[in-house]
């Protein structure tokens, strides 16, 4: 039997989105540049911008309104006409602590 299917997850995404609509600094070797996140979840978050093509990889420094603010590394896992979309490196406990904080209050 098949588990039942959950409406408010879109296929693929195990962990739901929130809109996050704040500005990360991303790390392009000694150059930081301020993007607009679209949406977080707890594995990672959609930028609005266009690192160029041959950049796999980002560091970024998230401030997380009311929570404080994380430095981590990420790979890009998509790219989008209007941004990327980036999965967390693995995170210590204060940086999943951190983000769930955020999230918490802020899910459907």
């Amino acid at each position: 039997m098949m588990p039942p299917t959950d409406p408010t997850r879109s296929q693929g995404r195990y962990h739901p989105r929130v809109e996050a609509n704040w500005m990360v600094h991303v790390h392009l070797g000694e150059r930081r540049v301020l993007v607009k996140a679209l949406d977080l979840s707890m594995a990672g978050l959609f930028l609005h911008g266009h690192p160029p093509d041959d950049v796999k990889r980002l560091t970024l420094t998230l401030p997380l309104p009311g929570v404080g603010e994380l430095t981590t590394n990420c790979a890009i896992v998509r790219r989008e006409a209007h941004g990327v979309a980036v999965e967390f490196d693995e995170l210590d406990w204060d940086h999943l602590l951190m983000l769930a904080r955020y999230l918490h209050p802020r899910l459907p």
